[in-house]
C-alpha cells in the first residue's frame, strides 16, 4: 500500500516538473530574446551560473567581460537553461526600478529570501510592500539615524578596545579575522538601535551567545548555502513538501525568533501606553518608532500593519542592518591595506577629531572618510546583483540600441511575461564607460575631481549599492553612518596590513558577498588582517 502510493507520488511529482519543464522550453522557443547576443549555456541544470560563480570566486566579473563581447544587451542563462536578460543600459534599468509593479522578485528568490527574514519589506510586492514600507518610512530619516549614532559610536569603540586588549596580549601586532569582529559588532548595534536587545556578542566567546543571535544564525546560514533541491523548491512549489532536517532546525529557529520578537513588540507597545518620551529610552530603536509610526492618528485603521506584519521586519533588521554592513566595513578595511596612502590620509583626518563620540554630523562633515565610503560601496557593494521578473509583456526603452545575432538594430526590448531580468549592481559600479578606465580600482580621490555620471539610477552617491525606485534600500542611511562609525573608531586607533597575500582573498556570494581565503575554504567567511597600534608622532 505505502508503495503504491509512493509511486503514486513520485509519478506525480514527475509529470509535474515535466509539465513545468515544457513549458519553459515553450516560453524559450518563443521568447522575443532569442534573438539577443549572449554565451551559450554550460550546464544543462545551472546554465551559466556556476561559470559566473566560479569567476567571482576569482575576483572576476564574468558579465563585464560578456558586455565587452556581446554589448551591454545579452542573454545568458540560468536554472534549467531560461534565458536572463541583462542589460547595464541605464535607461533599461530605470525602467525595470521604478515599475515595481511589473517587475517584481521572482517567486524562487521571494522564496528562499524569505525563509531568511519571512514577509517583510524585502520580500513583500505590490500593495502590500507599499503599506509596508509607508510605515516604516519615518523610522529611517535623518533624524532617526542621528539620535542612533551614539549606539554605532559606543560599539565601535568596544570593538576598538577589545582589538587593543588582543594586539597587546600579541606583544605588539595581532592576526585576527576582522570579519568575525565586524559580524559581532554590527549584530549589537542592530540589537540595542533595532528594538533594545542586547546580544552581547562582543563581550561573548561566540556570536550565539543569546537565543535569539542561535537563532538568526541558523536562519542566515542557511540562505548562505544553495542545493539542488532548494532550487527545485523555489521553482516548483510541489517540492516544497520534502523536508530535510534542516528544514525542521530553520523551523525551530524561526519559532524562536517570533517568540521573542512577539515578547520585544509588547514591550513596545507597552512602553507607549505609559506614554514614554522619545528621549527616555528604548523609544529611540527602529521597533519602537515603527509601532509608533503604525499607530498615529493620520493612520486610517486599514492601512495599518498587523502585528504579524510588524514582527515580519525583525529578522529583516537583522539581515538588513547587520550583515551588509559587517560585510561592506571588511572590504573597506581590506581595499584600505591596499591603498596605504588612503589609509593613511584618512586617519590624518580623523585625528583632526577632538572627541572619540562624534555626532551624525560630525562623521558627515569629514569629506575624505565620504570619499572611502562612497569607493567602498561602489567598488565592494555588498549585495553584487539581484533580479526582477516581468509579470505581464511589456516594453522597455533603451537608451543605447543594440544589435541581434540576425544583424537588426533594436532601440527597445519586448519582454514576456515571465521573463528573469538581472539588476547587475557590481557590473554597474565598475563600468568603465561611466567610472573610466581605472574603475575597478580602490580610489577614493575620484569622489573629490571626477564628475560622477547621475545617469544610474540609484538611490544614492550615483551607483547602483542601494538600489533605486520604490523599492531602494530603506535603511542606506543607517547603513552609512554605521560604517563612517566602525572606520572612525578603527582607522584612528590602528594600522592595517593584509595577513595573506591578496591573490588568496576570494569571495563567495549568498546573500551578500563574504570574504573567504582560497587557501583555506573549510574556515568559511573570513578576512585576516594584521593590525598593530597607530602611535602619534
Amino acid at each position: 500500500m505505502f508503495s503504491r502510493l509512493l509511486t503514486s507520488i513520485v509519478g506525480s511529482l514527475a509529470a509535474y516538473a515535466l509539465y513545468k519543464i515544457l513549458k519553459v522550453v515553450y516560453q524559450e522557443l518563443n521568447s522575443p530574446l532569442r534573438h539577443l547576443p549572449g554565451p551559450k549555456s554550460s550546464h544543462f541544470f545551472y546554465g551559466n551560473l556556476k561559470d559566473i560563480w566560479k569567476a567571482e570566486s576569482d575576483n572576476v566579473l564574468l558579465q563585464q567581460q560578456w558586455v565587452q563581447q556581446y554589448g551591454p544587451t545579452l542573454k545568458y542563462h540560468g536554472f534549467f537553461g531560461m534565458t536572463r536578460l541583462h542589460t547595464t543600459d541605464t535607461k533599461a534599468l530605470n525602467h525595470f526600478l521604478t515599475n515595481n509593479y511589473i517587475y517584481q522578485k521572482p517567486e524562487p528568490l521571494r522564496y528562499n529570501l524569505g525563509r531568511v527574514v519571512g514577509p517583510g519589506v524585502l520580500v513583500a510586492e505590490r500593495d502590500q510592500h507599499r503599506q509596508q514600507r509607508k510605515i516604516m518610512n519615518p523610522a529611517f530619516g535623518p533624524p532617526q539615524v542621528r539620535e542612533l549614532t551614539g549606539i554605532f559610536v559606543q560599539k565601535s569603540l568596544e570593538l576598538r578596545d577589545i582589538l587593543n586588549v588582543q594586539v597587546a596580549n600579541a606583544g605588539g601586532t595581532a592576526r585576527v579575522n576582522i570579519t568575525t569582529w565586524l559580524n559581532k559588532t554590527t549584530l549589537d548595534i542592530i540589537g540595542l538601535a533595532g528594538f533594545n536587545y542586547n546580544f552581547n556578542s562582543l563581550a561573548a566567546l561566540d556570536s550565539e551567545s543569546t537565543e535569539l543571535g542561535a537563532a538568526f544564525s541558523t536562519i542566515f546560514q542557511s540562505g548562505m548555502n544553495q542545493n539542488a533541491l532548494r532550487v527545485l523548491q523555489g521553482f516548483f512549489p510541489a517540492f516544497r513538501f520534502i523536508r530535510t532536517n534542516l528544514d525542521e532546525t530553520i523551523r525551530t529557529s524561526q519559532a524562536t525568533m517570533m517568540r521573542i520578537g512577539r515578547q520585544l513588540l509588547q514591550e513596545s507597545k507597552n512602553e507607549m501606553a505609559e506614554d514614554w518620551t522619545f528621549e527616555k529610552g528604548r523609544s529611540r530603536d527602529l521597533l519602537s518608532l515603527l509601532v509608533r509610526a503604525n499607530t498615529a492618528k493620520d493612520i486610517p485603521a486599514n492601512q495599518r500593519l498587523s502585528d504579524e506584519d510588524v514582527l515580519a521586519q525583525v529578522p529583516t533588521f537583522l539581515v538588513a542592518g547587520h550583515e551588509t554592513t559587517s560585510t561592506g566595513t571588511t572590504w573597506a578595511l581590506f581595499a584600505l591595506t591596499q591603498n596605504v596612502a588612503a589609509q593613511t590620509r584618512l586617519r590624518e583626518e580623523l585625528l583632526t577629531v577632538l572627541t572619540d563620540n562624534p555626532t551624525m554630523d560630525e562623521l558627515n562633515a569629514l569629506p575624505y572618510l565620504e570619499c572611502v565610503v562612497r569607493e567602498t560601496m561602489r567598488l565592494h557593494a555588498p549585495v553584487p546583483t539581484t533580479s526582477r521578473v516581468a509579470t505581464q509583456d511589456d516594453v522597455v526603452p533603451l537608451a543605447t540600441p543594440f544589435t541581434d545575432v540576425n544583424g537588426t538594430l533594436h532601440e527597445t526590448i519586448k519582454v514576456n511575461k515571465g521573463q528573469a531580468i538581472v539588476i547587475p549592481i557590481l557590473d554597474m559600479n565598475h563600468d568603465k564607460a561611466i567610472w573610466g578606465p581605472n574603475a575597478t580600482e580602490f580610489i577614493p580621490e575620484r569622489w573629490e575631481s571626477q564628475v560622477i555620471s547621475n545617469s544610474i539610477p540609484g538611490v544614492w552617491g550615483h551607483m547602483l549599492t542601494f538600489l533605486g525606485g520604490p523599492r531602494a534600500c530603506i535603511g542606506y542611511r543607517f547603513s552609512l553612518v554605521e560604517t563612517k562609525a566602525l572606520l572612525f573608531a578603527l582607522v584612528r586607533a590602528f594600522e592595517f596590513e593584509l595577513a595573506v597575500p591578496v591573490a588568496d582573498i576570494g569571495k563567495k556570494s549568498g546573500i551578500v558577498t563574504r570574504p573567504v581565503v582560497r587557501s583555506q575554504p573549510e574556515v568559511g567567511a573570513q578576512m585576516p588582517l594584521l593590525i598593530k597600534p597607530y602611535v602619534r608622532s
